[in-house]
């Protein structure tokens, strides 16, 4: 037998416990104290921290809004989308691949306005507005949401800007604004100072943080698919706050019309006065 001495001074290897691995992982979870340590992130100066609390008050009351009572019916009109810009920018192409994307399928020609059916209780109308100041009078004071197209390798033009001051006339609509022609600058550095010179200048107009898309090239003589899905998503989304005036103030904006004169009548007097059927939805209360 061997004597006791022996085992007491032997000396064993100590147990070491797994600090990595599947256990581990679990009783570090079940041991980790929720949320962060209070003394750790208190702030340093009460200047700082007043300054802070200020800051957050003013975000929050911004946010904040007088609530409006909705006055649409059940079935409200379509949502009435308007493409604005000086000539040759591009306002016909992005029409034709707004009406494209959400067809589906190619299509011959587009006359007047393009009424599109979007989701169930949705309908969005496009409307294309020459370059001509009367045409420009009469949107303003319809449009919901207005898509203003500025060429980038030109520049904002007159027109733009006089478009706007109708605008705030007018109690001032949802303005996107859209910079195409981007493929005609040269240099990706050149591209990147345009945008950000012409982007401060648009929020100069509008407001700080308004919405700006970029047109980089086309494809086919279309613009890319990616490009007008983004443009899309955002006008299905985009929510319009009402303007009381023209809340106020109901019309009619008419979009087909039929004659419905007797044919007999036009037969024996082709020159007799025409009896003329109007269609369009009510907008307004």
């Amino acid at each position: 037998m061997a004597p006791t001495d022996a085992f007491e001074s032997q000396k064993n290897k100590e147990h070491r416990v797994h600090k990595t691995g599947g256990k581990m992982s679990k009783v570090k979870e079940r041991t980790k104290v929720k949320g962060n340590n209070a003394k750790a992130f208190t702030f340093k100066s009460a200047v700082a921290a007043g300054k802070a609390i200020r800051r957050a008050a003013d975000i929050n009351e911004r946010k904040k809004h007088i609530l409006f009572m909705d006055r649409k019916p059940v079935v409200p009109p379509p949502v009435i989308v308007a493409i604005v810009g000086p000539s040759k920018v591009g306002k016909t192409t992005l029409l034709r691949g707004l009406v494209k994307y959400y067809l589906k399928s190619g299509f011959e020609e587009l006359k007047g306005p393009v009424t599109i059916v979007t989701g169930k209780k949705r309908r969005v109308q496009f409307i294309e507005v020459k370059n001509d100041i009367n045409h420009m009078i009469d949107i303003a004071k319809i449009a919901d949401l207005v898509l203003l197209m500025v060429d980038a390798s030109y520049g904002f033009e007159m027109e733009t800007f006089e478009f706007l001051n109708i605008c705030q006339v007018h109690g001032m609509p949802r303005v996107l604004g859209i910079l195409n022609h981007l493929d005609c600058l040269k240099g990706i550095s050149k591209v990147n100072k345009v945008k950000k010179v012409m982007k401060h200048r648009f929020w100069t107009e509008i407001y700080q943080g308004a919405k700006l898309f970029y047109l980089t090239g086309m494809v086919h003589n279309e613009y890319k698919k990616n490009e007008i899905h983004n443009l899309v998503r955002f006008i299905s989304v985009i929510k319009f706050r009402p303007l009381v005036w023209r809340d106020s103030h109901p019309y009619i904006l008419c979009d087909r019309y039929e004659d419905i004169t007797d044919i007999e009548i036009l037969r024996s007097s082709p020159s007799a006065d025409r009896t003329i059927c109007l269609y369009g939805w009510v907008h307004g209360a």
